[in-house]
């Protein structure tokens, strides 16, 4: 495996059906009001945002994301990433048994960013848990979110 790239996986167990959170998902504009790490999302149009994020690093990452699949029927939210990070990113949603959902996470991409690509070759376990800090906000997060008496759900 190429030094760059990273496959990253993550689940998350969430208090709400797949739909509900489907249709949380599917607008990236408002992660950042319960993301805290996602700093800024413009849309572009045409399924397409420009995305500003940070987590422990004190560096901003500029991603453009195009959705390439959008399945609410199957609970897919995938999408293609131009910029800092190159490569793909997908949500698959799943009934959980007790009304929730179990969200997987999987990401994998190629670093573009110049100092990252420095780091990567020798601080790749800090790169993964700076990746792991900020998935585990976004749980926490989007869980708030989720159980807020249908604020902008």
């Amino acid at each position: 495996m190429d030094s760059h790239c990273f496959r990253f996986e993550s689940l998350w167990r969430l208090p709400a059906p797949p739909a509900r959170v489907y249709a949380v998902l599917e607008r990236a504009e408002d992660y950042p009001r319960w993301w805290p790490q996602v700093r800024e999302v413009i849309p572009l149009g045409g399924h397409s945002t420009a995305a500003r994020f940070r987590s422990l690093l004190p560096c901003d990452l500029v991603v453009t994301a195009r959705g390439s699949r959008l399945d609410p029927g199957s609970g897919v939210l995938e999408a293609r990433m131009a910029g800092d990070l190159v490569g793909w990113a997908r949500w698959t949603l799943t009934p959980s048994g007790d009304g929730g959902t179990r969200a997987r996470y999987e990401q994998e991409v190629v670093v573009q960013r110049p100092l990252m690509r420095r780091l990567a070759l020798i601080a790749r376990p800090v790169l993964r848990v700076n990746h792991a800090v900020m998935m585990r906000a976004g749980r926490r997060g989007l869980t708030a979110y989720l159980a807020r008496d249908g604020e902008g759900v």
